[in-house]
């Protein structure tokens, strides 16, 4: 197998399983004509994503990392009418052209995007008695998913879901010997995962149009806080 092949899969169910979303398309479209990196999650993963915050029967989603917005649609469907969704971007250009996407699905009544420094904007929730959220979603920069993993802890409740997105980084998370800042704050995370009593854990691997990677997803089994 090769990417092409994986690729050809992704594609392959997305058409079978994921109706066709001009909203989503526009988003994307957005994204790319804005200068994003092309880093949004794949269609497969943003209804995955969904489908895990229908399941946990989510009304209030905390999002650490923003992006274009693409990943927040997603999530903030899943949510009733009277949801609610915090979004986190440290990016003033991906918070604008998140905040045109979020318009153009009819979802600013149930997103509110918090621009600056991430660990600023948690500070400052926490300041606010925001949470806790049944789902909170980790995809910023990895070096500080430690950090991110223990402010979503605070963040929580018994029975909220945490996932945190790329962490196979093309299987480089192996390499303890690795300086490299990403895959130091996944290993840290990962780390801290497997510590936390408070919380059950898996990863799951993944291959398909993003590459080799993976997500960790955990339930907090016990109120933290």
């Amino acid at each position: 197998m090769n990417r092409d092949q994986w690729i050809a899969v992704d594609d392959y169910f997305s058409r079978q399983l994921i109706s066709a979303d001009p909203i989503l398309d526009a988003a994307l479209e957005s994204n790319a004509a804005a200068g994003l990196p092309p880093i949004d999650v794949a269609p497969n993963q943003g209804k995955l994503l969904h489908l895990l915050a229908r399941i946990q029967g989510a009304r209030t989603i905390l999002e650490i990392g923003t992006l274009g917005g693409y990943s927040t649609i997603w999530l903030a469907r899943a949510l009733p009418h009277d949801g609610r969704l915090i979004t986190l971007e440290a990016e003033p250009k991906h918070a604008e052209v998140a905040k045109a996407n979020i318009a153009r699905a009819g979802l600013e009544s149930v997103v509110e995007i918090r621009l600056g420094d991430a660990l600023d904007s948690l500070s400052a929730l926490a300041n606010e008695n925001c949470g806790p959220f049944d789902l909170i979603f980790i995809d910023a920069d990895k070096k500080n998913n430690p950090a991110y993993f223990r402010w979503a802890l605070k963040f929580s409740r018994k029975g909220s879901v945490i996932i945190t997105d790329n962490v196979v980084r093309n299987g480089a998370v192996i390499d303890e010997t690795s300086s490299d800042p990403n895959i130091v704050g996944v290993r840290q995370f990962t780390n801290l995962v497997a510590n936390e009593p408070t919380v059950s854990a898996t990863a799951i691997q993944t291959v398909g149009s993003k590459g080799y990677d993976g997500f960790v997803i955990a339930l907090v089994t016990e109120d933290p806080r």
